[in-house]
């Protein structure tokens, strides 16, 4: 454990190249060990995490696309899988914890997704805790894309490992929730600490601009965000992870019910429910061909 009153620092890599994040992300006092994240890339489009503890030496892969880029990334690094923390149970999220599964290695899911996820060990609800690296992550009910769907927030890291139920910009498509049950996923979201930062499982934050373009045009710090990610791209880098404090400010899914341009052009009514507004801004995206 780091000692208290010292500056400790967290590390997020990429997959593909290794360079931490600014200092306004990544120090903060602590007497909690910080964690180093290692962003794995996945099939066409999603993000998979591994989480190390480097005192403990403990290692958890969020969500599992595939086994092979993780098994890659861990040898990379030497480090050695202990935890898989999946958040839902989409073939994309939970494709390798079969093969990743091994004696030692205990697989965290939602229970309510229990039956689907593979090889799970430890069901988990709202509310419950994940002990991990000297740690512990609150588990966050945030159902709406699946009925079980859930986020694994770890305060002391200022973390939240989301998966589909937040994108930068943008959210899951409503599969098997409901409105009223995504959209209290989403606050409770909204409700997390301005300075978390938001690790989602895809980069579609380049189409998520443009249908947030859409419906808030006129949001400047949209429209500075959005410049921000197109030079990104062009470079070939993530625009994942996030502040939640950006996406309180730019994201429409979290800004329904509170900005009037965007009922205005999801065709809302006056003093019609956030969860009605999230609605008609779900289905403006699931329309969308912009």
């Amino acid at each position: 454990m780091g000692n208290g009153g010292t500056f400790l620092r967290l590390a997020f890599y990429t997959a593909t190249a290794r360079q931490p994040v600014p200092r306004s992300f990544a120090r903060r006092m602590s007497s909690i060990e910080q964690f180093e994240v290692a962003q794995v890339p996945c099939l066409s489009d999603n993000y998979g995490y591994l989480i190390h503890c480097p005192t403990t030496g403990e290692t958890a892969a969020v969500d599992t696309p595939c086994a092979k880029s993780y098994e890659s990334e861990l040898a990379k690094r030497g480090w050695t899988l202990t935890h898989i923390l999946n958040t839902h149970h989409h073939w994309d999220h939970t494709g390798g914890n079969a093969e990743l599964k091994s004696d030692g290695v205990k697989v965290y899911g939602p229970a309510k997704d229990g039956g689907e996820i593979p090889r799970l060990d430890v069901p988990l609800k709202h509310e419950d805790k994940v002990s991990f690296g000297g740690d512990e992550a609150d588990v966050i009910d945030v159902g709406g894309h699946t009925v079980g769907h859930i986020a694994f927030h770890f305060p002391n890291q200022k973390k939240a490992f989301v998966g589909d139920s937040l994108f930068a910009l943008g959210c899951g498509r409503m599969f098997e929730g409901t409105p009223e049950q995504f959209w209290e996923s989403l606050q409770r979201l909204r409700a997390l600490p301005d300075d978390t930062e938001i690790f989602c499982a895809h980069e579609y934050t380049a189409s998520n601009a443009k249908y947030a373009m859409s419906v808030e045009p006129n949001n400047p710090k949209l429209v500075a965000r959005v410049k921000e990610i197109t030079d990104k791209r062009s470079r070939g880098e993530p625009t994942v992870p996030s502040l939640l404090a950006e996406e309180k400010e730019t994201n429409p899914f979290l800004r329904g019910d509170i900005s009037e341009e965007i009922q205005k052009n999801v065709g809302a009514s006056t003093g019609e429910d956030g969860a009605s507004i999230f609605f008609k801004v779900r289905k403006g995206k699931d329309n969308f061909r912009g």
